[in-house]
Order: structure tokens, then sequence, then C-alpha cells
């Protein structure tokens, strides 16, 4: 490791006052001098400039916002400003990690079902002394925003810092992206923006700094509206299938048409698409010869690979295994 510089080491020898972290977990106060959206960096820049290499696997979402899995080395560097929130959580390992903001630190430890978040414009000091596996969500305030008024809540101000804060459910919420970040173009895609939003919507109930509540449902959708939904749905042919395309078609906001999808089928939009393709996969390992590569290139898989990942993941069987089994 470089030695510091004069400036930095100055800034580590001033007096630390150590937060009680048994009492408030995760929370460091926040000192932001809020630099112009133009000082910003974006998040996935500035986590490739301190992490010194390149994210092991990436999803971009333009309207939503990136997922990012890292495999990185020891840091010891100052996370400048971003344009973005970043949120992550730790797949594997347990790891101690030093975060300094101002003169406040909190020190903790990185595990399956904590969350660390940064909100967009926050800087503050990383000392992680081991390699480390961490997978970040990169969530520009306007996806934010843009959930909160289609669930009619308050506008969000500054989502609160939180070092590795015990939250399992947005861990656990992170940690389903990572199946999807390869496989079906489609089908994944369409999970990552359901994913995202319903992300935002958690940082809003839990991580906002205020008590937000999101209204139920309020029944589903009309029959004329969700056969349409479904016809797009089951189409073979490249029709747009995205949240935004289906949301809109239907009149509604990506929130509202989720939500009120899942009441209609008992389904979300993701769900109901990953079981038809379920489906036309049985029929054709079943009742064609077609070979396994054929099948998973009908159904818009990149690779055989990622084709029988997907099948193993919901049956238990492999493909060629669950051909063998129905003749």
């Amino acid at each position: 490791m470089n030695a510091l510089p004069q400036c930095e080491r100055k800034f580590m020898s001033r007096p630390i006052l150590r937060a009680p972290l048994d009492n408030a977990p995760g929370v460091t106060q926040t000192h932001r001098s809020d630099p112009p959206i133009g000082e910003r960096r974006p998040a996935n820049e500035e986590m490739a400039r301190v992490l010194r290499t390149k994210p092991f696997r990436v999803a971009l979402e333009p309207s939503s916002g990136t997922i990012a899995y890292w495999k990185h080395e020891p840091v010891h560097d100052i996370v400048k400003p971003m344009v973005d929130h970043v949120i992550m959580t730790y797949p594997t390992g347990v790891q101690r990690l030093e975060r300094r903001t101002g003169r406040s630190v909190a020190v903790g430890t990185a595990r399956p079902g904590v969350i660390t978040l940064i909100p967009a414009g926050s800087t503050s000091r990383w000392d992680i002394h081991r390699p480390m596996h961490v997978l970040q969500l990169y969530l520009p305030h306007a996806t934010l925003s843009r959930v909160a008024g289609e669930a009619d809540v308050a506008a969000p101000g500054d989502l609160l810092e939180r070092t590795v804060h015990p939250d399992p459910v947005t861990s656990r919420l992170l940690m389903s992206a990572v199946d999807a970040l390869d496989g079906h173009a489609a089908l994944d895609t369409l999970f990552r923006q359901q994913l995202m939003d319903l992300l935002a919507t958690r940082l809003l109930a839990a991580h906002a700094g205020s008590s937000i509540t999101v209204r139920p449902t309020l029944g589903g959708l009309s029959p004329n509206v969700l056969r349409r939904a479904i016809e797009r749905l089951r189409s073979d042919s490249d029709a747009d299938v995205s949240l935004g395309a289906l949301a809109s078609e239907a009149g509604l906001s990506r929130f509202h048409f989720c939500r009120a999808f899942k009441e209609s089928t008992g389904l979300s939009p993701h769900a109901w698409l990953r079981q038809r393709r379920l489906e036309r996969a049985m029929e054709m390992l079943r009742d064609t010869d077609a070979s396994v590569v054929a099948v998973a290139e009908a159904l818009g898989y990149g690779s055989q690979t990622a084709f029988a990942a997907a099948f193993k993941r919901l049956t238990g069987e492999t493909p060629t295994n669950w051909r063998r089994s129905m003749r």
C-alpha cells in the first residue's frame, strides 16, 4: 500500500469519536457539504477507482440503476461524492471494516444479512483489510423519486448512512439479483426492473429517516388490460416486455401495474413470465427431439449453461435428466 499523503495523515491523527454501535448499529453521523451534482462522479466510475479493478459481473438498467458484483483486494481510500445512492450487501465471508465520516467512525463486520448505504453526495474514508466479495446497487435519486411518486408517499430527502447495518430483507432482495445478472435477456431484464423498484420502496420505508407507509393494493387489472398484458408476455415475437412497456399499455405506473398484476394473477410479471418459459421448455423437452441447445436458443437464453442453471433452480433437475424421466 502506498504511503498516505500528508493531508490524510493529519486527518487520521485527529481525535476520532467512536459511535456507540451497540446502541445504533450501522449508523454513522453524516457531515456533507452536498457538492453540486456536476462535481459528483457516477458510482460505477468511483467504485472502479477505489476498488482498483473491474466488476466481476454487472447489469445496467438505464431506466432504474445498475447492479455490480465485485471481488476486490483490501481498500484504504476515500470514497468521493457520487451521483447515485450506493447500497451494498456481502454474499459470503466475514470481514471487519471501518468507515470514517467527519469526526465519527463506524467499525463493524461485513457478513451476509447486513447492508451498507452510501447516500448520494456523501464522502467517507474506508479501511478494509482483506479481500472481499460485495454486491452493489447504484440507484439514481430519480428512481427513488419516481417510485415515491408512484406509491403516493412523501418525496424522499436524504437516505440515512448505514454501515454494515442489520437488514436481512434488503440484503436478500439485493442478493436475489445475482442469478439475474446473466441468462435470458427479456426475463432477467424484467426481473431486475421489478427488483429495483422493490428495493427503492424498501429504502423509502426503512432507510429514509422518516416513517413511510405504502398503501395496500386496491383491486387488480381489468379483464381487458390483463388480457393484453398476458398476450404481450406470451408473445414469441420480439415484443417489448419491459416493465415500462407493460405498465404504459395498461395506463398505469410501473409501481401500480406490478401490484395490480399480482393481485389479478397471484404472481408478479417476472414470476408469470418465468413460469411461462418453464412450461414451454418442458413441452419442448417432452414432446420434441430438439436438443437442449436448441431449446435454450428457442427460449432466448444466451447459452445452454444459463438455460440449464435456470431450469434446475425451478425443477431441481437438469433439462437432460428431466427429459429422461418423462420418457
